[in-house]
């Protein structure tokens, strides 16, 4: 067997599982298709130690420290295929090759599908946002909105106000019910109805949206959950369940991180709803310590 796990994914969740990994001496083979999820952002903010440092530089990081151990071969490319192969996996990439594993960790994320509003797309990461934790500070203060595209987005408006003067863009599609009503208005924040229709500004900067109605509100930064899907087939493709998470579906795991699949397990967003540089490194952890140990549990069975 060449290895005896594959970590498929190489930001914060597939590192930390396969720090876990070598430190613990197994041949770890690191794959990583150089496509992150976070690469729009100017910085990682919230991520103790690494705070205000670029995404790419993390990683870039992560991934010298990682080569200092022997037992790690990284490589840069894609996963496209895998399927089990006895009580072992075998995983092909884009270029043909193929490689045989005792277990994988998917560390494969999600992409993001943005509402098709002109302006949003290039102001994404930089004043068209997320999360209010990761970038919620270095525009606190300012005029800031909330686009509505998922039912849960009036709870989201009711955060914002911490960071700055809040408008709620119901866009049309999801007005607030009572409840939601007099919570918005207890935090101070403004309805309105009127869906955005342009982001406005020198990009990636955001000075106002345009409403559908032709009035212009000057906003400072626009926060929205986008939809999401599996970056990678790999996991469907092995026979992972998935759960139908609030903005799309994630891979299921257990506490121990192992999906559906015995010896497949996963971290990182594709496996989580909540979306966060540490949590995902969190996961990756669990990830690799838990894969470690169904390994050692196999062997002395």
């Amino acid at each position: 067997m060449s290895f005896e796990a594959v970590v498929i994914g190489g930001n914060f969740a597939g590192l930390s599982a396969a720090m876990q990994l070598v430190r613990a001496r197994l041949r770890v083979l690191l794959v990583d298709a150089g496509a992150p999820r976070n690469r729009f952002s100017e910085a990682s903010h919230g991520f103790l130690g690494q705070d205000g440092q670029t995404p790419a530089a993390i990683m870039q990081e992560g991934k010298r420290q990682l080569s200092l151990y022997p037992t790690i071969a990284i490589r840069e490319g894609k996963v496209v295929r895998a399927h089990s192969d006895g009580d072992a996996f075998i995983v092909g990439t884009e270029d043909g090759g193929e490689e045989r594993a005792a277990r994988i960790v998917l560390a494969t994320g999600v992409s993001d599908t943005l509402p098709e509003i002109p302006g949003l797309k290039e102001r994404w990461g930089r004043s068209a946002l997320h999360c209010p934790y990761c970038h919620g500070f270095e525009v606190g203060g300012g005029k800031l909105g909330v686009l509505a595209n998922h039912p849960h987005s009036a709870h989201s408006a009711m955060m914002i106000p911490d960071w700055g003067a809040t408008t709620f863009f119901t866009q049309a599609l999801f007005e607030p019910d009572e409840e939601q009503l007099v919570k918005l208005t207890a935090r101070g924040v403004r309805i309105e109805r009127s869906p955005i229709v342009e982001l406005l500004g020198d990009n990636p900067k955001l000075e106002a949206v345009r409403l559908a109605d032709g009035r212009i509100v000057p906003l400072d930064a626009v926060f929205v959950a986008p939809k999401t899907t599996m970056a990678s087939p790999v996991a469907e493709q092995l026979g992972c369940a998935f759960d139908d998470g609030p903005f799309g579906p994630i891979i299921r795991v257990g506490d121990n991180k192992e999906t559906t699949v015995k010896g497949v397990f996963a971290a990182g967003d594709a496996a989580s709803a909540m979306h966060n540089a540490t949590l995902a490194s969190a996961s990756g952890v669990l990830a690799g310590v838990h894969c470690h140990q169904s390994l050692v549990m196999s062997s002395a069975a």
